[in-house]
C-alpha cells in the first residue's frame, strides 16, 4: 500500500484531477500487489463502479439544479419568506436558512443549493447592507444542508458503496437537517446585534398571502418528493426523475422556463454527470485493490487493538473524517474510506444507517472547513468575497455543525426514530 499512497498524495497535491488520482493510486497499488491477473480485469472494476442502478438518480439531480436556476423559483421563496419573517432583524438570513432547507429537499447537492443562493441572495444582502463575509459564509454554510435534508445524492454514494438502505438514510437525514438548520439560526440570532443586520419591510398579512399562494408551487414540491418516498409512490432512485419533473413544472408556471433552454442544461449536466462518474469508476478500482489486500481488515483491527472503548473510537472516527473532508473530495471520500470504517462502526454496535448518516454529514462540514472545503471555493469565485476573509466568517457555522453532529454520533436515537417507524429500521 505504500507505493499507492505515495502516488495518491504526489498527484493530489500536484493538482491532478480526484478522478485520475484515484485511478493513478489503485494502479499502483495493484502493480504493489504483484499479481499479474488483476491486471486483466482493471476495466471491469471501473465499469462495475459505474454500473449500478441507484447511480442514475444523479444526472437528474444535476438537471433539477440547472432548472431551478433557469426558472426563477428561488425568488419566489425569498419574497415568501421575506413577507413571513423579513420584519425581525436579520430577517434575511434567517430567510436563507428556510430557503436552503427547502431547495435542499429538491436538489441534494451542497455546490447546487450555494450556487443558486449565491445568485439570488447576494444581491438582496448588499442592499440590506449586510457585511460581505458574513453573507458569502451564511451561504456557504447552508449549501451543505443540500446533502442532508433528503433526498441527497451523497446518502446515494453511501448506500451504493454499503449497500445500506436508501430509504433509510434518506428518512433518518431528516432531523439532522432540521438541526443543522436551527443550528445555523442561532448563530445568526447571535451575530444580530454584533453586527447591526438590518430588519426589513414591516409585517403585512396581504403581502404573506400574496407571497404564499405565489411561493406555493415551490412549496408543494419537498412535501412532494419526501412524501412520495416515505409512502413508497415512488423510490430514491425515481426521486430524481420526480426533482426534474416538478422544477419544470414550477418553472412553467412562473412563466421564466423555456424548453429552449434544455439543449444547454443536459450539456452542461452531461458533463458534470462524466465527471462524477469518472470519480466513482476509478475510486471503485482503488476500494477492489484495498479490499484484496485485505487493508479494512488491517485498519479495523489496528483501531480495535488500540482501544475497545466505543466512545473513543466514535471520536477517533469523527477527527479523521474531518481530516479526510478537507483534502478529499466527498465522493472520493466515500468511496475509499467506506469500506475502512463501516466494520469499525458495525463492531462497536453502531447501526448502519445511524453511521452512514454521520459519516456523510462530517464529510459534508468539511466542504465548508477552511482552508480547502470546496464549496467555500465555489462560493468565493461567484461572489468575488477573499477567501481568507470568507474561511474566518464562516468558523462560527462549522463549530455549531461539528458540535450538532458529535451529538448526533452519540445519539442514535436522532438519526433512527423516523426509519423505526416507518418500519425500516
Amino acid at each position: 500500500m505504500t507505493l499507492a499512497i505515495v502516488a495518491f498524495v504526489f498527484t493530489l497535491l500536484a493538482g491532478v484531477p480526484i478522478a485520475m488520482v484515484l485511478g493513478i493510486s489503485g494502479l499502483f497499488h495493484i502493480i504493489e500487489i504483484g499479481n499479474p491477473q488483476y491486471f486483466s480485469v482493471i476495466t471491469q472494476r471501473i465499469f462495475t463502479g459505474m454500473d449500478v442502478v441507484g447511480l442514475t438518480t444523479i444526472p437528474f439531480f444535476i438537471v433539477a439544479g440547472e432548472v431551478m436556476n433557469a426558472s426563477g423559483v428561488t425568488n419566489k421563496l425569498l419574497d415568501f419568506t421575506r413577507s413571513l419573517i423579513g420584519h425581525f432583524r436579520g430577517g434575511l438570513a434567517y430567510a436563507t436558512v428556510f430557503i436552503a432547507m427547502i431547495l435542499s429537499a429538491i436538489l441534494g447537492s451542497a455546490n447546487a443549493v450555494a450556487s443558486i443562493l449565491c445568485a439570488v441572495l447576494i444581491p438582496e444582502m448588499k442592499k440590506d447592507n449586510y457585511p460581505e463575509e458574513f453573507s458569502g459564509a451564511l451561504i456557504a454554510s447552508s449549501g451543505i444542508l443540500g446533502p442532508v435534508i433528503p433526498p441527497s445524492v451523497t446518502f446515494v454514494y453511501f448506500s451504493v458503496i454499503s449497500n445500506v438502505s436508501v430509504n433509510g438514510l434518506f428518512m433518518g437525514g431528516i432531523i439532522p437537517g432540521l438541526l443543522l438548520g436551527a443550528g445555523f439560526m442561532v448563530i445568526i440570532g447571535i451575530s444580530v446585534k454584533a453586527l447591526n443586520l438590518a430588519k426589513g419591510e414591516p409585517f403585512a398579512l396581504k403581502r404573506l398571502f400574496s407571497s404564499f399562494l405565489h411561493a406555493l408551487p415551490a412549496l408543494i414540491v419537498p412535501f412532494i418528493m419526501v412524501g412520495g418516498i416515505m409512502t413508497g409512490v415512488f423510490t430514491p432512485t425515481e426521486s430524481g426523475a420526480v426533482a426534474v419533473l416538478a422544477a419544470i413544472l414550477a418553472g412553467l408556471f412562473y412563466r421564466k422556463f423555456k424548453f429552449s433552454y434544455l439543449p444547454g442544461i443536459f450539456t452542461r449536466a452531461a458533463i458534470t454527470t462524466a465527471g462524477i462518474f469518472l470519480i466513482i469508476g476509478f475510486g471503485n478500482l482503488i476500494g477492489w485493490s484495498m479490499a484484496i489486500d485485505r487493508i479494512p481488515q488491517a485498519i479495523s483491527a489496528a483501531i480495535l487493538g488500540v482501544t475497545t472503548s466505543k466512545t473513543i473510537i466514535i471520536l477517533m472516527m469523527l477527527g479523521m473524517l474531518v481530516l479526510i473532508g478537507c483534502v478529499m473530495e466527498a465522493t472520493a471520500a466515500i468511496l475509499i474510506f467506506t469500506p475502512v470504517m463501516l466494520p469499525i462502526a458495525l463492531a462497536i454496535g453502531m447501526h448502519p444507517i445511524h453511521f452512514g448518516i454521520v459519516f456523510c454529514i462530517m464529510l459534508t462540514i468539511a466542504l465548508v472547513t477552511p482552508p480547502v472545503g470546496m464549496v467555500l471555493f465555489v462560493t468565493s469565485n461567484i461572489t468575488q468575497i477573499s477567501l481568507n476573509k470568507l474561511s474566518r466568517a464562516v468558523m462560527p457555522f462549522v463549530i455549531i455543525a461539528f458540535v450538532i453532529t458529535t451529538i448526533l454520533a452519540f445519539v442514535p436515537g436522532l438519526t433512527l426514530w423516523i426509519p423505526k417507524l416507518l418500519g425500516i429500521v
